[in-house]
């Protein structure tokens, strides 16, 4: 079961530089909802297919995209809460588990409050064996390096969108992984709260 997802915009009202200039980490959001199109303006930002060969809006060493996007959604107009999965080939949200597990990400992720507040968690995941068999143990920086490209575009898409998010990397790995259902070979990487801003 799944979502498809409303196609991305490719015109903003905002231009790359006054993202850039606007772009700061925000850790306190208003209470409302997220709509669907801006989630499926953020998940494009993220790893949106741009290229009939299937390349993405992040660029990825050898083009092996190890990256595995995740939502928890708490508050979007027309989707349950839960957790989904980003198909960006299709722009598709799959179906993971239904249910309010912020509070349990929360938790995992030393209870940082915007956790809580954020409608939307977006989740970086990384399959480090899809670089790493092509480049070895200097893939794994490689990956650490396209989760910095991906998350980016997330700030600067969120900011275009006047919407606010901050990238948290502290957490307990096991636990997002769990909580999640993340796939045995997935790795945490990155939570990234989106919410309007106050």
């Amino acid at each position: 079961m799944g979502l498809k997802l409303p196609p991305p915009s490719y015109r903003g009202r905002l231009s790359v530089e006054e993202a850039l200039l606007r772009r700061r980490s925000v850790r306190e959001y208003l209470p409302d909802s997220l709509t669907l199109d801006e989630v499926s303006q953020l998940l494009w930002s993220a790893q949106g297919v741009t290229d009939p060969y299937g390349f993405r809006t992040a660029p990825s060493a050898g083009a092996l995209y190890p990256l595995e996007v995740y939502i928890h959604a708490t508050k979007v107009e027309g989707l349950e809460t839960g957790i989904y999965r980003y198909d960006p080939h299709r722009h598709y949200l799959l179906d993971v588990k239904r249910g309010n597990f912020a509070p349990e990400i929360y938790t995992a992720s030393l209870s940082q409050g915007q956790v809580l507040s954020a409608p939307l968690l977006i989740l970086f995941f990384a399959v480090f064996e899809r670089t790493m068999v092509k480049y070895g143990r200097r893939g794994m920086r490689y990956v650490f390096n396209e989760v910095g490209h991906a998350g980016q575009n997330v700030y600067l898409q969120a900011t275009a969108l006047g919407l606010g998010t901050v990238v948290i990397g502290a957490f307990y790995d096991d636990d997002l992984k769990r909580i999640v259902g993340a796939r045995r070979d997935e790795e945490p990487l990155y939570i990234m709260p989106v919410g309007r801003l106050e």
